[in-house]
């Protein structure tokens, strides 16, 4: 997985400067009580939030949100451009996903499917689409 994401960064540096931050997931017990998962969530959403630009457009991914298709996501990217967006975040969650709070902050709420996904996984799925959302904008013959 981290080589299929090493391609599609090298691939991406051609469009964008890209940055992944990954945290540290907090450690919980093997069988964790729900006040256990919330406290867990409520720290790494702190994490999160220290690490997102005060102007950053965020798109929380989490099975509730929207889905695209690869279309109109190269859309929605490229109007974030043509209005001066420079700085676009992808907030994945742990396997817990995302503190609700968290989800409210963003801009928009977005799903590549109602299945989950590992996080490594999902990771490349979403490289994977922004980089066809520049081949998509660009007139490239990478998506057919």
């Amino acid at each position: 997985m981290r080589e299929l994401c090493a391609e599609y960064e090298k691939r991406l540096s051609a469009f964008c400067k890209l940055q992944i931050a990954e945290l540290t997931p907090e450690r919980l017990s093997e069988r964790p009580s729900a006040n256990e998962i919330a406290r867990a969530l409520d720290a790494e959403a702190a994490h999160i939030t220290a690490k997102i630009p005060a102007n950053a457009y965020v798109f929380a991914m989490c099975i509730e949100g929207k889905q695209l298709p690869s279309e109109a996501f190269s859309q929605k990217l490229s109007s974030l451009a043509v209005n001066g967006v420079s700085n676009v975040v992808f907030l994945l969650g742990s396997s817990f996903g995302l503190q609700e709070e968290l989800k409210k902050r963003a801009d928009f709420r977005f799903s590549m499917s109602e299945m989950t996904f590992p996080h490594q996984l999902a990771r490349v799925m979403l490289l994977e689409q922004i980089y066809r959302a520049f081949q998509i904008e660009n007139g490239g013959k990478y998506h057919k």
